[in-house]
């Protein structure tokens, strides 16, 4: 009898946790996207088509169990396939467009690559009536020098390059601009940009110069810069900063603001700071001349336009959204959140990245391979394979590791 009774008692506690766990379950109800015109969308049901699409990793909603993911919403309205895989650079998207052998619908450069690959014939012109959704883009995102007559590309996210901070192990007082990643005083214990043009930019801009220069002698002077900085460097990081800031391997580290936010937000101790002399950026969805499926193409940046999902993607990845309707559905702690959206006095003091002449990138790059492959004798060109395969992994190797729980933000 007594036996039975604590069988009773057991299931009671029991039945009474599920339906605790039933109730707060269906108090956080799985994001639901809605769309504009759902006819739109139907088009190609029943067709089997399949896009391909190229991204940065960590950049866009794809958890569908805690909040939701996008192109499976996509493919669930549209009928139409999403094969999506992920790069870690600018660097790495054009040497991968560039070396042929695979075809992609839809990329997502940044603004001075998007340029460049205008120049170089890689891009097509979109058809905006395929795009209707393009009217939520806010007017200060258009007509860049990157794309000036809009024909190309659709903005998907904006953010600055600032520098992120573990306040354990270095005092804010201290970080005043980019001069702190030439303090040997942090020697081993900060982070660089693994990628030539931010890199480069810092350089420049600790030396006076614009990071938009096209002078020879400033950009070996950059060069040189960075090669005296290399002893002082722990690591030059893409994706894998994640790990390296929210574990406090690293003191500092440059990035960018959207990352910043997200790894703030998993380790208190991690701060941003934003120097006046940065760069504002803007990445957009942008076709590439050989794809295959651009009508189904422009439907996906359609579908990515619409107030709902580009709310979402901003909340989950942390980056700073070009469309006003889909801000105006972010809460109130975001729309403060000097990280995500910094002061407005500040933003009109950032010049943005030009699109260089193609014998400025040849010669970067060949300064950038230079310094990465110094001073370490015939092991040189080796450390360059394994620093672009560890590139090119820790995308993958993030995407698998982070599995951020991303609260709904709207009302």
């Amino acid at each position: 009898m007594a036996v039975k009774k604590v069988f009773a008692v057991l299931l009671a506690l029991l039945m009474l946790a599920l339906s605790s766990f039933t109730a707060a379950s269906a108090e956080e109800e799985p994001y639901t996207i809605h769309v504009e015109d759902e006819s739109y969308y139907q088009k190609f049901q029943g067709q089997g088509l399949e896009i391909n699409v190229y991204n940065w990793g960590e950049y866009m909603a794809n958890d569908s169990f805690n909040f939701v993911d996008v192109n499976q919403e996509f493919e669930k309205l549209t009928g139409i396939k999403v094969n999506y895989t992920l790069f870690a650079s600018n660097e790495e998207l054009y040497a991968k467009m560039s070396s042929g052998g695979t075809t992609y619908d839809v990329i997502i450069p940044s603004d001075y690559m998007i340029g460049r690959m205008i120049k170089d014939g890689m891009l097509q012109k979109l058809d905006f009536d395929n795009i209707p959704n393009y009217k939520y883009i806010d007017q200060e995102y258009r007509n860049k020098n990157y794309d000036p007559e809009n024909e190309y590309s659709v903005p998907y996210f904006w953010g600055v390059v600032g520098i992120i901070y573990n306040k354990t192990m270095i005092d804010a007082s201290e970080i005043t601009g980019w001069d702190i990643f030439w303090d040997e005083k942090y020697a081993d214990n900060m982070l660089m940009f693994a990628n030539s043009r931010d890199a480069f930019a810092i350089s420049l801009l600790d030396l006076g110069y614009s990071f938009n220069t096209t002078d020879e002698g400033e950009l070996r002077e950059a060069a040189a810069h960075l090669s005296e900085q290399k002893p002082l460097v722990q690591a030059y990081v893409m994706d894998e900063i994640y790990d390296k800031m929210e574990g406090g391997e690293a003191a500092f580290a440059p990035y960018y603001n959207g990352d910043a936010v997200l790894m703030m937000s998993e380790c208190e101790d991690l701060a941003f700071y934003i120097p006046e002399n940065t760069s504002i950026f803007v990445d957009a969805f942008c076709i590439p001349e050989e794809a295959k499926n651009k009508e189904a193409a422009e439907m996906y940046i359609n579908f990515m336009c619409e107030p709902e999902v580009g709310a979402a993607n901003s909340i989950f990845v942390g980056y700073s959204t070009p469309m006003t309707a889909a801000w105006e559905l972010l809460d109130e702690d975001t729309h403060n959140n000097e990280a995500a959206y910094p002061d407005p006095e500040l933003l009109e003091k950032l010049d943005s990245f030009a699109t260089l002449p193609r014998e400025t990138n040849g010669l970067v790059d060949q300064l950038w391979t230079e310094i990465i492959a110094s001073d370490v004798g015939s092991g040189g060109w080796l450390l360059i394979l394994l620093l672009v395969l560890l590139i090119g992994s820790s995308v993958v190797i993030n995407a698998v590791r982070k599995s951020h729980k991303h609260k709904r933000m709207m009302d």
